[in-house]
């Protein structure tokens, strides 16, 4: 008996062998699942999600949001973006909305109520916490941690192995949204390999932390970071080499 809570799954959509759709479930054109996925309840895939096999998402979750353009937005185009394509084993929690137009690698963990925005990359089993955004236009690489509620502006790339702590902030402007002189600046931040960022950090647009540094809890960073370099303070500066043991290359 058909019902408001059955799945709706369009006729073009592929479904792989073994799947489990929630109630309400809505799965549009073009979308296909890949065999062994679990898909909660009201979740949406919109036209041209491609899921990998064994994929987890939970309750009330949206996957191919298209990008609403305000009509002051510095950053967000009106094009149409294809997608998003979820790797193999990805697990997405409720509530969360991965847009279209990005690529979730394999073993890659979305939390609840987080936001995934177009012309974004994941690297195979990152971690996005809870509540984390990351904007359009960033590229995130492998084995990385966003910890609850960080938050990763647009335009922005980190490497592998980055540790982002809860409430992280990072900026892309210098003008504080004034003066046309500012479409020409908008700049991301730049976390190489291994950098870790301490809870609550704020690092302003453009700066650059290098392989393995560390900025403290509650410091702002408003030059760049030097490799294998503790950083503490308001204005943050260096407080002495991050020891040894820590470093990528002796883990």
């Amino acid at each position: 008996m058909t019902s408001s809570y059955s799945p709706f799954v369009h006729e073009d959509a592929t479904i792989g062998h073994g799947v489990v759709l929630g109630h309400g479930v809505v799965i549009e054109a073009g979308v296909s699942v890949g065999k062994g996925c679990r898909i909660g309840h009201h979740t949406v895939l919109r036209r041209g999600t491609h899921l990998g096999e064994q994929v987890q998402i939970g309750d009330h979750t949206i996957l191919g949001q298209q990008p609403m353009r305000a009509a002051n937005s510095a950053v967000t185009s009106d094009k149409l973006h294809e997608g998003p394509v979820v790797g193999d084993r990805v697990r997405i929690g409720s509530s969360s909305v991965i847009y279209a137009g990005c690529v979730l690698s394999e073993d890659v963990f979305v939390a609840d109520l987080a936001t995934v925005r177009e012309d974004v990359s994941i690297g195979k089993k990152t971690i996005v916490g809870r509540g984390v955004a990351v904007e359009n236009q960033c590229a995130i690489g492998a084995f990385c941690k966003l910890e609850t509620n960080a938050y990763i502006t647009a335009y922005s790339t980190l490497g592998d192995r980055v540790f982002v702590a809860p409430g992280v902030r990072t900026s892309n402007d210098n003008y504080i949204g004034r003066t046309e002189e500012r479409f020409k600046h908008f700049k991301g931040v730049i976390a190489e390999d291994g950098a870790r960022l301490g809870v609550g950090c704020t690092i302003l647009p453009g700066r650059r932390i290098g392989r393995d540094a560390v900025i403290a809890a509650g410091a702002t960073l408003t030059r760049d970071a030097e490799p294998e370099t503790i950083y503490i303070g308001v204005p943050a500066r260096a407080a002495g080499p991050v020891p040894s043991e820590q470093l990528l290359r002796n883990q």
